[in-house]
């Protein structure tokens, strides 16, 4: 029997300005069904941020990236969402939002543990 676990996983993008289709990597989202585990990790550059677009809601991105991490969280901080099993925030998550955090598409990869695949990809993609 193998340890290694399938896992789902999706970039989040900070688009400050949609007409210019430019975007930064916030963070990342990965869910393990095998393991019911869905996490996220954020990382906003700020100044890179602000390159794209000076008059950017720096707070506002925060407050976003934030909300995220609560919906992954569960509980009281996951809001409506509190009671939905890790499959169903994820789903959420992932789906498309004429918001300035959005997803970028879902990959697959195996693992042996979620939460340190959440901070390498978080490491590797974003950072």
């Amino acid at each position: 029997m193998s340890d290694l676990h399938v896992y789902e996983y999706a970039v989040l993008h900070v688009v400050p300005r949609i007409e210019r289709g430019e975007r930064i990597n916030a963070g990342v989202l990965v869910y393990c069904r095998p393991l019911s585990y869905v996490g996220a990790r954020t990382h906003l550059d700020e100044a890179r941020l602000l390159a794209l677009d000076p008059a950017a809601d720096i707070a506002g991105v925060r407050a976003a990236l934030r909300a995220v991490e609560g919906v992954c969280a569960g509980g009281d901080a996951a809001g409506q969402a509190s009671h939905d099993d890790p499959g169903r925030r994820f789903g959420w998550l992932i789906a498309p939002r004429s918001t300035i955090v959005q997803p970028g598409p879902v990959h697959t990869g195996l693992t042996t543990d979620p939460g340190a695949e959440t901070e390498r990809l978080l490491d590797l993609l974003v950072r």
